[in-house]
């Protein structure tokens, strides 16, 4: 995983009135809200004896208890109150948790994962042009596979034809120019597909191919380090965080947003309709996805790619790129 960088790790819907205790990025963290409605995270580790934060429970006071002694933490990580002391007795400063900054927007909960956050920690980003006029369906699918490998699936635009043959990628399209590829800015970049069926003509450069293409909406989007949008069109969408639990399981986040019927029920009913059939197309994916070796991907690891292979190389690169500035403690973009 790469350091120093905003994750999503959870839904909105998923952190409600009781502690929860899940596994992101390899570690063990325990959500909770207090009672102004905030969203904490910790990790999930009772500095006294070692017990699940997330078996406690939140206090009328705002504060996380544990289960074991009774400790009591504040939204900082610190112990405010250890009943065996009396509470009127000081606790020293060390008695306190790692606390993870969280930032909550769009019904999704991000944290900061790495080192101490800069002193202006901007907010992560998200897709500026999905706004509340769109309703929106929602699953969670778990993959047996690294989260690097999930996302350049979702960048790969030379296996529609063949893992999709049924479905998104029906017309034998197997021919790809380019494909296209436009970085917004260092972390940000749009895809580009330009598919065609094979007449004999070679495919066409990635600098041969127009970006933007003038000819329809349709692109593929990424925000580092874990989001993904297939922009279909202004008002249909497929938006997929990619959250990593440990080095070989993923938990895919997966949307439809649509906005071509408005009204409420309508809307969401509609959107919740369209799930399975997105679902069903993951899955396809996944099927094979989870065969890859190695489980992770990098930018030098032997395989033989190909030109098709554009924004998969161009993912790989920028994600070496902020990993070794995080190794070099210089935190690079965030």
């Amino acid at each position: 995983m790469i350091p120093n960088q905003w994750y999503v790790v959870l839904d909105s819907s998923q952190v409600k009135e009781r502690p929860v205790g899940v596994t992101r990025l390899g570690e063990k963290l325990v959500f909770w809200r207090d009672r102004s409605g905030q969203v904490n995270c910790f990790g999930d580790r009772c500095v006294h004896r070692g017990v699940q934060l997330s078996k406690g429970k939140v206090l009328d006071n705002g504060c996380l208890q544990c289960p074991f002694h009774g400790f009591q933490y504040d939204a900082s990580g610190r112990v405010i109150m250890i009943p065996a002391n009396g509470k009127n007795m000081p606790v020293p400063e060390r008695y306190r948790v790692h606390r993870y900054p969280t930032h909550e927007a769009h019904d999704f909960i991000w944290i900061w994962w790495g080192e101490e956050p800069p002193t202006e920690l901007k907010p992560p980003r998200f897709f500026d042009d999905i706004d509340d006029s769109f309703c929106y369906g929602k699953a969670y699918d778990p993959w047996n596979a690294h989260y690097s490998r999930v996302i350049e699936n979702q960048l790969d635009v030379v296996h529609l034809p063949f893992v999709h043959y049924n479905t998104i990628g029906r017309g034998g399209r197997t021919l790809v120019d380019g494909p296209g590829l436009q970085w917004v800015d260092d972390d940000m970049f749009f895809v580009y597909v330009f598919n065609r069926v094979d007449d004999g003509r070679p495919p066409r450069r990635p600098d041969e191919v127009p970006t933007p293409d003038p000819t329809r909406e349709y692109k593929l989007e990424f925000i580092f380090p874990n989001l993904w949008q297939n922009y279909i069109h202004r008002d249909m969408r497929v938006v997929g965080a990619f959250v990593p639990v440990d080095d070989e399981h993923t938990l895919l986040y997966l949307r439809y947003y649509q906005r071509f019927l408005t009204m409420p029920i309508l809307g969401n009913l509609v959107s919740r309709l369209a799930m399975p059939f997105n679902l069903y197309v993951a899955h396809q994916d996944r099927r094979v996805v989870i065969t890859q070796q190695p489980k992770a991907s990098a930018l030098v690891m032997g395989e033989k790619l190909i030109q098709g292979d554009h924004p998969i190389v161009a993912y790989r690169r920028r994600r070496q790129e902020l990993m070794e500035a995080a190794a070099r403690g210089k935190g690079d973009k965030v």
